[in-house]
């Protein structure tokens, strides 16, 4: 559907009607003498909503370990170690346990939020519930200098796993379901439940939604908990966006880098009067469009006469499960708030909606592009939904857009170092997916400076989707590089614009971020504690080496 561009009421409108804020990714939205200057100052959120969930509200889950299937209960409150079969001996039986088996204390969040991990030990061979799990030790409360940088910066040491104490109980627990093993999992599960909390650091957090998906995985029948974008109120939808945008350069670099590659293809286009059109494929529900229409009006010449955006929205392929932050909320106007946006600074613009429409689906009369336009695909972290147990289907897709004759593609993925051909089993594929939403958490912890807030847990339970999306797991940089390659695209080098603004945008957050260059291929990294967290790319039409 195509949306009408609005009337609006008076002039004074089109910035704080659509922003109603300060926004420090915006520049031009800084001087704004109507500006609040605090993100948290939108009059139209009730700060006693209450959004909060439990950590995990069923009593009693069907594991799917084996056939038939197996009991296990896992509660909000953990009165009882949870039971996994009815073959599993009860901790009321007559065996008496060793101290060691369970020895995780009840602590309160409070305590929680000061513990940090030790290392945990395999189980018994005999095969009997895993031992010598030790409590969190408290941190020390001694000097506290340097405190107001990223906390737990504990992964640049050597050993990049240090003090992540959630996924030394979360992946054995994955490869405990896989191989069977009724007991371990019985008691990894007690230890997770006693250990995790959704309100505390990095590690308890984690261990929360690393929980709730692996009771999701033993039983269809538990619910999956997570406050999440579909289900937030539209106007909260967006302040969160905003706000996560304004302190976490997670999606804002992506975008930064992004914008200027459009403008960067634009200024190499010989007509300069052409029309533009933007096949939105991201996640940014409009966030990121404002910046490149207020560039757009300093070109020389002015804008386009008319900027076509396209967004395709809802899921990208033929899965039941979602994209982790693709699917706004019902009733979200951010796109009619931008067309007024753009209406103040005399820009033509019209935006065109295609609500769950499959990747696999798209082409040049779906889109209606036309010859007389420039036409660019942004794809932002949305490829990897399509199905990776079919790669076939990601490579037909690259083909597809390569036949719509784009003058440049602009892809961000994940950079999670993976292999499908290894991904094929439950455990391997968590432990994965583990790591990257330690990332997520781990970065979130240092934006928001561990302070707790509805908007934190929106984003972070959106992000916890990934634990469940199995057929979402990303392939990597090398990987996605090699198929654009295959499907008829050659690399693009960023211009300096792109590289520099890159880098003065990340100087706005913790100093934890980096941009790093990839010399091989072009790309622009952006990295966390010395690991890699996502990759920007720019591509153009190459030799077409397939049939049509």
């Amino acid at each position: 559907m195509t949306i009408e561009e609005p009337q609006p009421n008076s002039a004074s409108d089109h910035i704080l009607d659509w922003l109603e804020d300060s926004v420090s990714f915006l520049p031009s939205f800084l001087d704004d003498p109507c500006d609040s200057g605090e993100i948290n100052g939108y009059h139209w959120w009730a700060e006693s909503q209450d959004i909060t969930h439990d950590l995990i509200s069923t009593s009693t889950i069907v594991a799917s370990l084996d056939s038939p299937p197996a009991i296990a209960t896992v509660s909000s409150t953990p009165p009882e170690i949870p039971t996994i079969s009815d073959h599993v001996p009860s901790p009321n039986s007559s065996k008496k346990r060793k101290a060691s088996d369970y020895p995780i204390p009840k602590t309160s969040q409070n305590n929680q939020k000061k513990n940090q991990g030790r290392r945990i030990n395999r189980a018994d061979q005999d095969g009997d519930a895993a031992a010598d799990e030790v409590v969190p030790p408290k941190r020390s409360g001694g000097n506290k200098k340097g405190s107001g940088k990223a906390t737990g910066n504990n992964c640049n040491n050597g050993n990049i796993k240090e003090g992540r104490w959630a996924e030394q109980l979360l992946n054995p627990c994955a490869t405990a379901i896989t191989a069977g093993n009724l007991t371990r999992v019985q008691h990894l599960l007690y230890v997770l439940h006693e250990l995790a909390s959704p309100t505390g650091d990095a590690n308890h957090r984690l261990a929360a939604h690393g929980l709730r998906a692996l009771t999701l995985h033993l039983t269809s029948s538990a619910s999956e908990g997570n406050v999440s974008f579909s289900s937030a109120e539209p106007r909260f939808f967006q302040k969160s966006l905003l706000k996560f945008f304004e302190v976490s350069p997670w999606f804002a670099f992506p975008n930064n880098v992004a914008n200027s590659s459009i403008l960067q293809i634009l200024n190499q286009e010989s007509d300069q009067k052409r029309n533009l059109h933007i096949l939105d494929v991201g996640v940014s529900h409009g966030v990121q469009w404002p910046t490149l229409l207020e560039a757009l009006t300093r070109r020389p010449g002015g804008p386009p006469p008319l900027v076509r955006i396209t967004v395709i929205s809802g899921t990208v392929s033929d899965q039941k499960t979602e994209t982790p932050f693709s699917i706004g909320p019902p009733g979200d106007n951010l796109s009619t708030r931008l067309l007024g946006f753009a209406k103040s600074m005399n820009i033509n613009l019209q935006i065109n909606r295609l609500d769950n429409q499959p990747l696999q689906m798209l082409n040049s009369q779906v889109i209606n592009s036309s010859p007389d336009e420039t036409l660019i695909v942004c794809a932002q972290f949305r490829l990897h939904h399509l199905n990776h147990n079919s790669p076939d289907e990601r490579t037909e897709f690259l083909k597809a857009l390569r036949n719509m004759g784009p003058k440049g593609v602009i892809l961000s993925e994940n950079n999670a170092e993976c292999s499908c051909n290894s991904c094929g089993d439950f455990a391997t594929g968590f432990s994965r997916r583990v790591d990257c939403l330690w990332k997520f958490l781990d970065s979130t912890s240092s934006a928001f400076k561990g302070r707790e807030s509805d908007e934190r847990r929106l984003m972070e339970g959106e992000a916890a989707k990934a634990l469940t999306n199995r057929c979402g797991m990303n392939e990597g940089k090398e990987k996605w590089c090699e198929r654009m390659r295959g499907a008829g695209f050659v690399g693009e080098v960023f211009g300096e614009d792109a590289i520099d603004g890159g880098r003065a945008l990340l100087r706005k957050y913790d100093n934890n971020w980096e941009m790093r260059m990839e010399e091989k291929d072009g790309c622009v990294g952006l990295w966390w504690k010395g690991q890699p967290v996502s990759f920007c790319s720019l591509w153009k039409l190459g030799i077409k080496v397939y049939d049509s």
